[in-house]
C-alpha cells in the first residue's frame, strides 16, 4: 500500500466527517509502516510502530476510522473489545487470543492472494472436471485374451469412438467458455471430516485447543456426500478445490505470519473500561490484571499460534476509549508509554450531523433512498428536512446521553417507520422529506424528555 498520508486522509473523508487530527495521525502511522519496509534491515529492526490512543465520546468516529483504514490498506486487521478479556486465572478470554485472531485474518488475505495467482490454472482444471461430468469417457475397449504378453491394439470401432469423444469434449469446452451450459445439472461428490469443536473455559488453553483440533482433523474419518448443483455453482466449488491443491499450505502459513508481524493492526476498543476504580475488589482486580497481560503484547513479545510463533514487536495497536469516568493517566504508566500518540476526537455539532447525513458515500439518507427505490418509491430529502433531522439528533444528545452519530440511526428509523411499513402497498410515487414531515413525526417524542430516553 503506497498511498501518501494526504491520499489516505482523502479516502477517509469519503466515509467519515471531521476528526481531521485523528485521520492525520493514523495516516502518518500507516505511511511509516510503508517507509519501514524500505529501510535497511539493520535499521528496520529498531523502528517500532507508533501506537495511537484515540480519546473521545462514543459515536464520533473512532471505530469507523480504524475499520475504514484497514479496508483501505488491505492489512490484517481485527477489532477487539478490551472488556471481553480477563486476567489469566479468571474466567474469560486470554489477551493472547487477539494475536491468534490477527494471524487468522492474515491467513485469509494471503490465501485469497495466492488463489488469485493460480486462478487461470484452477479454472482450466475445473472445466476439465466439468467436462468429465457432462461427458463421461467411453467404456473400455474390447481386449483379446489370446496373448497377455502382447500389447493389445484398439479396433477401428474403438478408434472412431475415441475421436468422436474428443470432438464432443471440444464442443462442450467451447460451450462452457461461452456460458451456454450454466444451468445444466451435475453431481459433485464432496468429502468432509466430522471434527468436533473443542472449546475450553479454562484461561490460557487456546493453544491446546488448536493442537487437539488439528489432531482430530487428521484422524477423523472422511464422509462422502453427493450434491446436485448447476454448472455455474459447481464451477465455483471446483475452482476452490483446485486452488487449494495448487497453493502450498506451508507457504501460505509462513507468509501469513510474516504479514501479521509486519503489517498487522489491532484495534482495542473500550480500553477505558479496564481501568480499575480506587477500591480494588472483585472484577476490578481482573481489570488491572488485563492491563498487565496486555502490556507485553503491546510492548513486543512472542505468541504461540497453530501456524508458528508470532512476534508482536511491529504490530500497530490503536486503542480507543471514551474516558468518561476515567482518564488516560489512570492506566498503568508502562501501558500509557506504549501509546505515544494521543488524539482527542471532538464532539459532533449540528453542522457535523448535517454533513454526516449528506456527504459520505454510504450516508443514511442514501441508504434509505436505495431501500425505498426497491419499492418504486423515490425518497427526496430537502435541505430543510435534513437540517431539522440534524437539529433533533443534536438536541436529544444534549438532553439525554450523548451517543454521537448513532443517534441519527434511531431518529431516521423513527422518521421512516410508517413509510417502511406501508411502502409495499403504496403506489409508485415520490415522498418528500421536508421540515414539516420531520416535525410531525419527531417533535412530540423529542420534547418529552422521559419518552425520548426510551425511544430516541
Amino acid at each position: 500500500m503506497d498511498l501518501t498520508p494526504r491520499q489516505i486522509v482523502a479516502e477517509l473523508d469519503k466515509h467519515i466527517v471531521g476528526q481531521n487530527e485523528a485521520k492525520r495521525s493514523v495516516a502518518v502511522a500507516v505511511r511509516n509502516r510503508w517507509r519501514r519496509q524500505r529501510v535497511d534491515d539493520s535499521m528496520k529492526k529498531e523502528i517500532s510502530p507508533k501506537n495511537i490512543m484515540m480519546i473521545g465520546p462514543t459515536g464520533v468516529g473512532k471505530t469507523e476510522i480504524a475499520r475504514r483504514l484497514a479496508t483501505l490498506t488491505g492489512a490484517p486487521f481485527i477489532k477487539v473489545e478490551a472488556t471481553k478479556y480477563t486476567e489469566v486465572g479468571y474466567y474469560g478470554r486470554d489477551v493472547e487470543s487477539m494475536v491468534r485472531e490477527l494471524v487468522e485474518n492474515a491467513l485469509g488475505i494471503v490465501r485469497s492472494s495466492e488463489r488469485e495467482k493460480v486462478k487461470d490454472e484452477a479454472m482450466r482444471r475445473a472445466n476439465d472436471r466439468l467436462i468429465e461430468m457432462l461427458l463421461p469417457p467411453p467404456s473400455n475397449s474390447k481386449k483379446s485374451d489370446e496373448d497377455d504378453d502382447e500389447e493389445e491394439s484398439k479396433s477401428d470401432e474403438d478408434l472412431v469412438q475415441s475421436v468422436r469423444h474428443e470432438r464432443n469434449r471440444e464442443k462442450i469446452r467451447k460451450m462452457l467458455e461461452k456460458g451456454l451450459m450454466e444451468d445444466r445439472t451435475v453431481s459433485i461428490v464432496s468429502e468432509t471430516r466430522a471434527v468436533p469443536m473443542i472449546m475450553s473455559n479454562m484461561p490460557g488453553m487456546e493453544s491446546m485447543e488448536f493442537d487437539f483440533q488439528e489432531m482430530f482433523e487428521k484422524i477423523a474419518p472422511r464422509s462422502r456426500s453427493k450434491r446436485d448443483m448447476t454448472v455455474k455453482e459447481a464451477r465455483e466449488f471446483l475452482i476452490e478445490q483446485e486452488s487449494d491443491q495448487l497453493i502450498s499450505k506451508d507457504k501460505v502459513q509462513t507468509a501469513a505470519v510474516e504479514l501479521a508481524e509486519n503489517l498487522g493492526i489491532i484495534f482495542i476498543d473500550e480500553i477505558d473500561k479496564i481501568v480499575a476504580s480506587e477500591k480494588q475488589h472483585g472484577a476490578d482486580v481482573s481489570r488491572q490484571g488485563v492491563q498487565r497481560d496486555l502490556l507485553p503484547i503491546v510492548e513486543g513479545t512472542t505468541i504461540q499460534t497453530k501456524y508458528g510463533y508470532v512476534k508482536t514487536d511491529h504490530v500497530l495497536f490503536i486503542a480507543a476509549g471514551a474516558f468518561h469516568r476515567a482518564k488516560p493517566s489512570d492506566l498503568m504508566p508502562e501501558l500509557q508509554g506504549r501509546f505515544p500518540i494521543r488524539v482527542e476526537l471532538n464532539d459532533l455539532t449540528k453542522d457535523d450531523f448535517i454533513r454526516i447525513l449528506t456527504e459520505p458515500n454510504g450516508s443514511l439518507t442514501k441508504q434509505y433512498q436505495a431501500l425505498m427505490q426497491t419499492e418504486n418509491i423515490e425518497l427526496v430529502f430537502e435541505s430543510a428536512g435534513i437540517e431539522a433531522l440534524a437539529g433533533y439528533a443534536f438536541a436529544v444528545n444534549q438532553k439525554t446521553q450523548n451517543i454521537g452519530a448513532r443517534r441519527l440511526y434511531t431518529i431516521m428509523e423513527r422518521l421512516l417507520e410508517e413509510l417502511s411499513f406501508e411502502a409495499p402497498d403504496m403506489e409508485q410515487g415520490q415522498i418528500v422529506i421536508d421540515a414539516d414531515y420531520v416535525k410531525q413525526r419527531i417533535d412530540g417524542v423529542s420534547k418529552d424528555e422521559d419518552l425520548s430516553k426510551f425511544i430516541l
